[in-house]
């Protein structure tokens, strides 16, 4: 079904064939409350919504009347799309339905509504206007109103503390089952993500971060579901294999680029052997490293780091340049170092002298690199004014 709730003709969306928000709903035997939570978030989206809006109920292998249920929903209200896997994972659900939509922001909530609904459009309309990549709600900020147990609590708080301490993530409440993700940002994170379960949001964002997206939290007002379907302890113990998965790839990363390395200074002797014979040394040195600093970059950021497409291609390369700078001014310090020592050096001197201070500039390409695709470069966004976020939904076409 690809048609949309109008609840704005205001902003000019009446006309839009595909909806602004896709909110997808993973399930697992809900029976129970899946009708309840439907026919509540539909009647949340007709009066208070003022975007066009889908829900999508994501079946993940339900073994009970969960998948009926779900149908006998969508007949009787409109604009509610229903999904059936046959392999559990709630990564594998939001994956499917994400992969597949339309919309222009892919939005996810627990079905258990667990977080006030007041807060989708808060969470969505940086996304829409442009401001951010990602968001998320959170309930660590000080001013989200929370009401769960303490072991609830503190098995949060650890785990987020494990990744900012790990992983060096900045972002506050990675588990908050309310997130939402620009299309576009999608198609280019989900081919990255590994895995299918659980840790799925964590990895969205974690790679998110390290891409240098944007993302944006919203305080949210939470309660806690004493009848939680999520199983603590193995769920806990495949999100630290997930986050030692994450922490390890830093091994591979380092090989991989120490291969890169490897090519781009012999690509860079070549060249300067072959600039050298005709130009003078800094000449042939500074051409030599610009040509391949640019291919290393690009070669990095794809290989590397795993940042693909071409969003912020071209804001990498000016990165990629200012790293090229530094690497100019340590082979170019060594090269005139070498000139004062001998007024006429020979050629291998020459290649001898560059492979070394290329070695220097290399292990400072690669931290300074890894801030860059990192995202270390830029600093958590300041969250836009309610009038810049409905500025630039008024905006869209």
């Amino acid at each position: 079904m690809s048609t949309a709730l109008d609840f704005s003709p205001r902003l000019q969306l009446a006309t839009r064939t595909a909806p602004a928000v896709d909110i997808v709903i993973p399930v697992y035997n809900e029976q129970a409350t899946l009708e309840a939570s439907v026919r509540r978030l539909h009647h949340y989206l007709a009066m208070s919504f003022p975007l066009t809006a889908r829900i999508t109920v994501v079946d993940n292998a339900s073994t009970d009347a969960t998948h009926a249920v779900a149908l006998d929903v969508a007949a009787d209200l409109p604009y509610v799309h229903v999904i059936r896997l046959e392999e559990k994972g709630r990564g594998r659900a939001l994956r499917r339905a994400w992969s597949t939509s339309d919309a222009d922001v892919l939005a996810y909530m627990d079905v258990d509504l667990s977080t006030d609904l007041n807060a989708l459009l808060p969470l969505v309309a940086p996304l829409l206007s442009g401001h951010s990549d990602v968001a998320i709600g959170t309930r660590l900020d000080g001013s989200a109103r929370v009401l769960r147990g303490p072991k609830r609590e503190l098995i949060s708080r650890s785990y987020n503390a494990i990744l900012h301490t790990v992983l060096r993530t900045r972002f506050s409440d990675a588990q908050c089952g309310f997130k939402a993700i620009r299309a576009d940002v999608a198609r280019d994170l989900l081919p990255q993500v590994q895995d299918e379960a659980w840790f799925f949001d964590t990895e969205v964002l974690v790679l998110a971060e390290r891409a240098g997206l944007r993302i944006h939290e919203v305080p949210v007002d939470w309660v806690d579901d004493p009848d939680s379907r999520v199983e603590i302890v193995p769920t806990a113990i495949a999100d630290l294999k997930g986050v030692a998965r994450l922490a390890l790839g830093s091994t591979r990363e380092v090989t991989r680029f120490a291969a890169i390395g490897l090519l781009s200074t012999l690509a860079y002797v070549g060249l300067y052997a072959g600039l050298r014979t005709a130009t003078p040394a800094l000449f042939a040195n500074a051409l030599a490293l610009l040509v391949t600093a640019v291919a290393n970059t690009a070669a990095n950021r794809r290989m590397t780091f795993g940042v693909h497409g071409r969003a912020g291609a071209l804001r990498h390369q000016v990165h990629g340049l200012g790293v090229f700078v530094v690497a100019l001014a340590v082979t170019s310090g060594s090269l005139g170092a070498l000139h004062l020592a001998s007024a006429h050096p020979a050629l291998g001197a020459e290649i001898a002298v560059l492979v070394i201070a290329n070695l220097v500039a290399t292990a400072l390409r690669f931290v300074l690199l890894r801030r860059v695709f990192r995202g270390g470069d830029a600093a958590r966004p300041i969250a836009p004014t309610t009038r810049e976020m409905l500025r630039g939904i008024r905006s869209l076409p």
